[in-house]
């Protein structure tokens, strides 16, 4: 696999292909992806240890992606991601950017943002959550009872759910552009690399060896914090 994030190869004789997707930000997206579907498969069969486990490894792929949207490869940063009003209606309307076909899509910047919106909420409740039977976040004696209750009643229901949903939408919305628009969506995110259209120039991400190190240095970083917080457990 490719690490120079200086140069591209062309992909065909008119076209050529760019580093979008550095390697943090792949092996973040799969681990993050196999960490959702060992929640969901432990929370429906009761599986509390392994759900607590999973859910401090969601937590440290998450504050790492947190930090990695700042400092990260060039389209992995949410500054790259995070469209205007008009932008995301130009797109709606067939007029995209060049860059809209690049990275993330405006569409597919919302489902981002929705999914990390999501998730964190997630993890925030079940840190706190404590139904009284099974199992007891780490910080839920830090907060007052009701937060408490809320936030158990948030994690077991309506976050569950719209998790789910969401995810769905997701893996819809990745197989839509796949089969009916015929756009490589899984293909980068497996390589890292995007075919650019013929006469279209775009920066690649940095993906280099001290990149990588700087990543594995914020994630190690992230679980050391994860680790920490599963320590106040009661």
């Amino acid at each position: 696999m490719p690490v120079s994030s200086s140069s591209s190869s062309p992909a065909t004789a008119h076209a050529r292909t760019v580093r979008v997707w550095d390697l943090p930000t792949r092996l973040f997206h799969w681990g993050l992806a196999a960490a959702v579907v060992g929640l969901v498969v432990t929370a429906k069969t009761g599986a509390m240890d392994w759900h607590f486990r999973l859910g401090y490894a969601a937590m440290a792929l998450l504050v790492f992606r947190l930090v990695w949207g700042f400092v990260g490869g060039r389209w992995s940063r949410f500054s790259s991601f995070f469209y205007a009003p008009g932008s995301m209606l130009a797109y709606l309307r067939g007029r995209p950017h060049p860059d809209h076909l690049v990275g993330h899509n405006p569409l597919g910047a919302v489902s981002v943002f929705a999914l990390l919106a999501a998730l964190l909420l997630q993890v925030a409740t079940g840190l706190v959550s404590d139904d009284a039977i099974t199992f007891t976040g780490p910080l839920a004696a830090m907060v007052p009872g009701s937060w408490s209750s809320a936030a158990t009643s948030w994690h077991k229901g309506p976050g569950q759910w719209l998790l789910i949903a969401l995810t769905a939408l997701h893996v819809l919305a990745v197989l839509f552009y796949v089969g009916v628009k015929r756009v490589r969506m899984v293909r980068p995110m497996l390589s890292g690399d995007r075919a650019l259209a013929p006469g279209h120039a775009a920066p690649s991400s940095r993906d280099d060896r001290r990149s990588r190190l700087l990543a594995l240095a914020l994630f190690a970083a992230s679980a050391g914090l994860a680790a920490w917080v599963s320590t106040l457990q009661s």
